[in-house]
């Protein structure tokens, strides 16, 4: 059967449904361009209704008649078509259709099939929303990897990056190449151990194995193979791609900070100080302390003390720190405060007298000093525990002794000094002084017994 007698088979509505088959929209246009029918779901194309009767080319968006013009001269002519995207203005966003003109009954009539490329559209938006997100991306990296070569190279400390498994050298400065004296990029790909004296090879070995285990070992001071100088070595580990690399970092003893600023002999000191010593960051954990401060905190080392709270060795917990740190607030430094150490940070307590500074720089660092004064209390001279002590003594009990028992004490310090004053007075005149306090004898003698002053006063009443 010839297709001629198959399509003349087909009625009206069997032919919009062929023609909704090969598209979603279906326009039957005459030679003039006017739209005759139109075949759509009115649910994705609400106004096809309304282009019936209409130039189609009025139905288009501006830099689409262009297209519709070209579409429907070639459709006259009998010329093969091309699909050709086109857009219809609509209340939201244009509706982007991809149209195929079909010549009919000779050049009068023409169908033009449609296919909405919205979700396409949409698609694609996506698509380019994620392509430009991954350049941005990937410019902020290029960025970033700009400013870490430019404050790598720029650091004045010397500074490599080794790769762990193998030990040697990926990546180092201008100043390791200085430090070495060796040529630029002449320390790509050479083992880190090679750079230093055979016997500081395994220290420098241990020191690596701690700084992946440890969060801030102490560095150490290694000599440079070749030279006669030490350098200070810390590192760091990190992970990238799955391979545990390590920045090490190399400073010079005669560039250190140290000598700029006589630090050596001052750190020297302070670790020899039989007080002790400890500064800490603005969260009160500790930064660095002396030996002194190891022995009252029990501890070998100051990888063990180093970022621990300074709340857990020193003063009355949640108390003394607080009160210090409003004070140093307040005046920038506190002087001679009593308060305990807990020795390990356990339940042993001593009592200590510390004074205070704090840092104004960008950091925010304490600095205590801490003085052992429960020898100093031991040595005082006994006195009998029915005796009131001086102003001094009883000022120093705040904080290790309850208010009620210093408002006792200090009540018996006030009538024992009324009492001896009263018999200056008197010139030791028992009756006289008892008279001038309001007391009777009984009761003056009651309290020069109690108060020890017997022995002070004759008996010339």
């Amino acid at each position: 059967m010839k297709p001629d007698a198959i399509l003349r088979s087909l009625d009206s509505e069997a032919a919009a449904k062929l023609a909704m088959a090969g598209g979603d929209i279906a326009l039957v246009i005459d030679r003039k361009g006017k739209i005759i029918d139109a075949s759509a779901n009115l649910e994705s194309f609400p106004e096809a209704g309304d282009w019936i009767g209409k130039k189609w080319l009025d139905t288009v968006s501006i830099e689409s008649k262009p297209k519709i013009e070209e579409m429907l001269a070639a459709g006259r002519d009998g010329e093969t078509q091309h699909w050709r995207q086109v857009n219809h203005p609509s209340d939201g966003p244009d509706i982007p259709i991809r149209y195929f003109l079909v010549d009919l009954a000779g050049g009068k009539r023409m169908i033009a099939l449609g296919r909405d490329l919205r979700d396409q559209a949409a698609l694609q938006q996506r698509l380019l929303q994620a392509q430009q997100s991954l350049e941005r991306d990937y410019m902020r990296l290029r960025q970033a990897e700009s400013r870490y070569r430019l404050l790598f190279e720029m650091t004045p400390d010397p500074m490599m990056i080794v790769d762990n498994t193998t030990g040697r050298i990926r990546e180092a400065n201008g100043a390791a190449h200085e430090l070495v004296h060796a040529k630029p990029g002449g320390l790509i790909g050479k083992s880190l151990a090679g750079l230093f004296e055979r016997g500081a090879r395994d220290a420098l070995s241990r020191y690596l194995g701690s700084a992946i285990s440890a969060t801030s070992p102490t560095p150490v001071q290694l000599p440079i193979a070749d030279f006669d100088e030490e350098v200070t070595v810390s590192a760091t580990g990190f992970r990238q791609e799955g391979t545990l690399f390590m920045l090490v970092r190399l400073i010079s003893i005669e560039q250190s900070v140290d000598s700029r600023v006589g630090g050596a002999p001052v750190l020297d000191i302070l670790n020899r100080m039989p007080d002790a010593f400890v500064i800490a960051d603005k969260d009160m954990n500790i930064v660095a302390a002396n030996t002194a401060f190891l022995e009252i905190a029990g501890a070998a080392s100051l990888d063990q003390l180093r970022s621990a709270d300074l709340g857990d060795y020193l003063g009355r917990p949640g108390v003394d720190l607080d009160l210090i740190k409003t004070q140093l607030g307040k005046y920038g430094v506190a002087r001679n405060v009593s308060t305990i150490v807990r020795s390990g940070g356990g339940a042993d307590e001593e009592e200590v007298e510390l004074s205070a500074v704090e840092t104004t720089d960008a950091g925010h660092h304490y600095g205590f000093s801490i003085r052992m004064v429960a020898r100093r209390l031991r040595d005082l001279a006994p006195m009998p525990e029915h005796l009131p002590r001086s102003v001094e003594q009883l000022t120093e009990l705040v904080g290790r002794t309850s208010l009620k028992e210093i408002v006792r004490e200090s009540t018996d310090l006030i009538e024992r000094l009324c009492i001896e004053a009263a018999l200056i007075h008197t010139s030791d005149n028992r009756a006289s002084a008892a008279e001038i306090l309001g007391l009777s004898r009984q009761s003056l003698y009651s309290k020069l017994h109690r108060y020890g002053l017997g022995n002070l006063v004759s008996q010339n009443d």
